[in-house]
């Protein structure tokens, strides 16, 4: 039965709790999957959602808190106890626990990990504390199953039972020698096929991927994608087995990555909601606006900068502007997308003198069949064709250098460490408009009679 979220479920459950039944509330979750309680917590007051904790208190509700936005999750921890945190963190898997107990002051994190039952949990949690999130370390779990190269297939079997019973799901069973070091993976189909007093070592597969903890989080993305990895081991620098990294939480960072491409290539600077504050929205869009704002006033200074007689005596050129002006736009739009969806992928291939021939080839055919309409376009409107010829010449010329900013902008971006999504946005159609201004009336002073 879908889960329905409304102001009469909503009266309903707040109706309940100011009666204290208890048990009504804890029936009504009883079935509902923790998505759909975070997306009712994201609907309802903090001090509402912390009274459904208090009540139904289980894993469902921990699970339900990691999955709301900050703002919302910040807004219910500051209303609950260290203790009601800790135990919200021992219903987590250490990665999860390790990302809510960050969000808190110094002083909440110590009390709050000084009321963790389990002490290997709170040991997990500290430990994944000091990583930076935004590396493999900050991503992993310390939730996995190991076993020792030494071991018999018997013995592993005893072992995994023991493991398996504190977690939830089983990925895959590592193999590691008597310093931790990671040597490989355990597949079950060796343990079932294998005499039970078969050492680990004679049937383990040392096919594995794995990643440095230091890694950085979207090379950890890249990786996954490119080997299609469910989990992936973390390992220290000296190959020590210390987590694993499952698809859930790459997932997020590719999703986290998409929305910060797209809010830079929209204009945004700042990761901004559509229900964000004003001052919020403002300090987000106003950068761009203000560098769209002067790159229309250096355009109109180009204008203003040729002489009075080509506008005079040629007025139509006037009404084009905004054509090459588009047009340059939107051909370096499409050049820096192309290339910063290849960057992200890690598949731009090739020499950079080959991509610099290969854009001027293709925008040079796109340029010489616009031009050629727009030369059509004068001849059926009886205009001047000289003029025809200079905007289409401006337009071919507008084009291949537009290409050739789109491509390499992104890419001497990304060799300084700089998004190069910032140049699929207003950076890029800005500069565009400016050079392509320029060019059309420098072609119209050379081409023209004045």
């Amino acid at each position: 039965m879908e889960f329905q979220i409304n102001k009469e479920f909503i009266s309903h459950i707040t109706e309940l709790i100011s009666d204290n039944n208890h048990a009504k509330i804890i029936e009504v979750f009883k079935d509902v999957h923790y998505a759909d309680l975070a997306e009712l917590f994201e609907e309802i007051e903090a001090e509402l959602a912390i009274a459904i904790i208090k009540i139904v208190n289980t894993e469902k509700t921990a699970d339900a808190i990691v999955e709301l936005s900050e703002d919302i999750r910040e807004e219910i921890l500051k209303g609950m106890s260290t203790e009601e945190i800790a135990n919200e963190v021992n219903e987590l898997e250490s990665d999860d626990a390790a990302d809510m107990i960050s969000e808190l002051s110094d002083e909440q994190m110590h009390e709050v990990i000084s009321q963790i039952e389990d002490i290997k949990h709170a040991k997990d949690i500290v430990d994944l504390l000091r990583y930076d999130e935004n590396t493999a370390g900050g991503l992993m779990g310390k939730e996995l199953i190991k076993v020792n190269e030494k071991w018999t297939c018997m013995q592993s079997i005893k072992e995994m039972r023991l493991q398996a019973e504190e977690f939830e799901k089983v990925y895959t069973v590592y193999v590691v020698d008597d310093d931790d070091v990671l040597k490989g993976r355990l597949s079950l189909k060796s343990l079932l096929t294998t005499s039970t007093r078969t050492p680990v070592r004679e049937v383990y597969s040392p096919s594995i991927t794995s990643v440095k903890a230091n890694e950085e989080a979207e090379q950890v993305a890249r990786i996954m994608q490119k080997y299609d990895l469910v989990v992936v081991a973390v390992v220290d620098e000296m190959g020590r087995l210390v987590g694993q990294i499952s698809v859930d939480d790459i997932i997020d960072i590719i999703k986290d990555e998409a929305e910060k491409d797209y809010q830079l290539a929209s204009g945004l600077t700042d990761d901004v909601e559509a229900d964000a504050s004003i001052i919020e929205l403002t300090r987000a869009r106003l950068p761009w606006l203000i560098l769209g704002l002067f790159g229309s006033l250096c355009a109109a200074a180009i204008m203003s900068s040729f002489d009075s007689d080509l506008l005079r005596n040629y007025s139509e050129l006037f009404f084009f502007t905004p054509l090459i002006a588009a047009m340059g736009g939107n051909v370096g739009v499409q050049s820096s997308g192309i290339i910063v969806q290849g960057l992200a992928n890690n598949n731009i291939k090739g020499s950079l003198w080959n991509r610099l021939f290969k854009e001027i080839g293709l925008s040079l055919i796109n340029g010489v069949v616009l031009g050629f309409l727009v030369i059509g376009y004068g001849v059926v409107q009886n205009s001047d064709l000289l003029l025809s010829i200079t905007i289409a010449s401006s337009l071919i010329l507008v084009i291949i250098i537009a290409a050739l900013i789109g491509t390499f902008v992104p890419l001497i971006l990304d060799k300084r460490g700089i998004d190069p999504a910032l140049a699929t946005g207003p950076f890029i159609t800005t500069s565009n408009d400016i050079l392509g201004i320029f060019i059309y009336f420098t072609m119209a002073k050379i081409i023209l009679p004045i």
